[in-house]
């Protein structure tokens, strides 16, 4: 049976293995952010989700995933609002 791929619910890479997981204020790991976004309980840094897609850009156009900055900032405005940092100030932004 395939398992289920993972990814960081605040920056969406892919979390292959535990090396790659954040960890929780008593230093266990944390299985839904990695630790680039969330180290000892915490985010990493404090952002809107514009400003972590901007950070991404550089690390997954150019052909990985995506061809290019327009249509990986494209995608990820589609995705992002569905991971779980983002969800909920996606939902207090339409109030």
């Amino acid at each position: 049976m395939e398992k289920e791929m993972r990814f960081c619910q605040s920056c969406s890479m892919p979390l292959e293995n535990p090396e790659q997981f954040g960890t929780n204020a008593d230093g266990s790991k944390n299985e839904e952010y990695c630790h680039y976004c969330f180290k000892d309980g915490k985010f990493v840094a404090n952002v809107t989700m514009v400003e972590m897609i901007e950070q991404c850009i550089p690390h997954v156009s150019g052909g990985n995933p995506w061809p290019d900055e327009a249509t990986a900032r494209n995608a990820m405005l589609e995705l992002f609002p569905k991971l779980k940092r983002w969800r909920e100030q996606t939902k207090e932004n339409r109030s």
